[in-house]
């Protein structure tokens, strides 16, 4: 008999709680998915191509629509950024600024395996 081990992604959506938002492995590298948090709101999570995970807010500052989760994920100078499928502005996944426009900046969650 083989035992096949998960690993779940976890997100804080508020300090010191973590939830469970899908098994790792679900996760696309370059792909992001959206999450429902238990208030309502959205989240956008993403996998890079070296396997690290991020999660930013899935709703875009610039119209208001829940988008991020489809946008496009790159990097430029080294940090890593998902552009806004609606108008391309890129949104830093570490810190959650937006690098076209330095007043804006979306909510960044923790993640962690489990």
């Amino acid at each position: 008999m083989t035992t096949t081990m998960t690993t779940t992604l976890e997100l804080s959506p508020s300090p010191d709680s973590w939830m469970a938002v899908c098994e790792e492995a679900r996760l696309t590298p370059g792909r992001g998915v959206a999450a429902l948090l238990p208030d309502g709101r959205q989240v956008a999570v993403f996998r890079d191509r070296s396997g690290r995970t991020y999660a930013i807010d899935n709703r875009d500052p610039f119209t208001g629509a829940q988008v991020l989760s489809r946008g496009l994920v790159g990097s430029a100078g080294g940090r890593p950024f998902v552009a806004s499928p609606l108008l391309k502005q890129r949104f830093d996944l570490e810190t959650g600024r937006c690098l076209d426009d330095d007043e804006v900046a979306v909510a960044v969650y923790p993640v962690r395996t489990k």
